[in-house]
This record gives structure tokens, sequence and C-alpha cells, in this order.
């Protein structure tokens, strides 16, 4: 008999965690970085760049001595929006096992929230393109005014949301920033091993928090952890 589940609510990060964005987001940035003849940059390049909301992912890919120019860096950012835009969803994708286990997760009381970097009207898209039928209690991308990621900002407004106590709430994401945003809000964090940051930058964190973060590798484990 299946005991109830870890957790009254679960924050999710979005890209590299719940999608894999990962193509889409480069092919976007390389349409920006071609139209200026800059170097482009591969998927494995890119997979250490995302993560820290879509500004700084065009500032990191520019050459070098090109990462103070404030001017370039707003052209190149809105084509990168632009065709980014119009190609959201055309490689991404959710990893295998993650549609069955929100469904199972709703189906079971638990609330969800996603909690991430990217562009608030990229973020609202994806989920209602890849997730209508799981009515999540907050979408929440970078919006202006806010903070990103590490700041516990947005833990807290989830919190408030739903209520859920800290004790009983906890994040799940790819990344030590996630870990951080976690620890920072005072609840508990799941680091997947699946998205776009090593397995060891992951364990370097949850060696330091061994009661606050756990490590999957799979959907399966991360069910098992959620719903035992």
């Amino acid at each position: 008999m299946q005991s109830k589940p870890s957790y009254q609510t679960v924050l999710f990060d979005l890209d590299g965690t719940l999608l894999d964005t990962l193509d889409d987001l480069g092919d976007a940035v390389n349409h920006a970085l071609s139209r200026r003849g800059f170097p482009l940059h591969d998927r494995q390049a890119y997979a250490q760049m995302v993560g820290h909301g879509v500004r700084n992912l065009v500032t990191r890919a520019l050459p070098a001595d090109c990462r103070e120019d404030g001017g370039l860096i707003d052209a190149c950012l809105a084509d990168f929006k632009t065709w980014y835009s119009d190609h959201i969803d055309v490689k991404t994708r959710p990893y295998a096992g993650i549609p069955q286990l929100l469904a199972d997760l709703h189906r079971e009381g638990v609330r969800m929230a996603v909690t991430s970097n990217k562009f608030q009207e990229g973020t609202d898209f994806l989920i209602r393109r890849f997730f209508p039928d799981i009515p999540f209690a907050a979408v929440l991308g970078n919006r202006e005014g806010w903070p990103l990621k590490p700041d516990p900002a947005i833990v807290h407004t989830v919190l408030e949301k739903t209520g859920s106590p800290k004790a009983d709430t906890v994040l799940a994401g790819d990344s030590p920033t996630d870990m951080k945003t976690a620890l920072n809000g005072g609840i508990s964090a799941i680091g997947v091993t699946w998205g776009y940051r090593s397995r060891e930058a992951l364990e370097e964190i949850a060696s330091t928090n061994e009661a606050s973060v756990r490590l999957v590798d799979t959907v399966g484990q991360l069910r098992s952890l959620l719903l035992p």
C-alpha cells in the first residue's frame, strides 16, 4: 500500500528539470550571434551558460571583449527573443516520465509550482504547451523587478500562495543555483542529475548540506522520494 506523499508542495525548476529546452535556447542565441559574425557554440557549451536568465545567457555567449557593451547585449537579446518566441517548442520536450509523475502527484493531492529563471512569457507558454492538464499553484518565471534565483523571493511567493509549511515543501532542480534557492528559502532540495549541470557540481553542495539536499539520477528515483 502506498504511503502518503513525502511533501505537501513541490517546486520544480523548468529548464533541465521538467523540460529539455537546451537545443531551442542554443539555436536562438546562435541566431543572434550569427547575424553579427560572432563564433557560435554547441550544446555542451550552452549547458554551462543557461540558468541565470536570458540576458545573462546572451552575455555569456558573446566574445569576452563584447560582454560590457550594453547596447550590443540589448540588440542580441532582442534578436534572441524574436527567434526564440517563434521556435520555443521546436526541439523542446519533457524528460521521459515527467508528465506521468506530475499527473500522479496531482492525483495524490500534492501542490506543485514552477520556479524558473526563464522569462515569464516563455515559462507560461511552455507550461501551457506541455503540461496543460496540471493545475500548478504558481508558475513563476523571471519578471521585471524580481530577483533571479538563488534569491529566495520565488520560494517565499510560493509558500505564501500555497500556505505550505517549509518543512513540507521541497524544490527539485538541476543546478547548484536551485539548491541554493531552496536553502536560502529554508526548504529542502532535490538535485536532479539529468539536466545541464554535472553530478559533481550538485554533489559539492549536497555534501555540505546533507540534511537538506538529496540527489537523484532518474525520474524513477525522484518519484520514490516524492511518492514513497
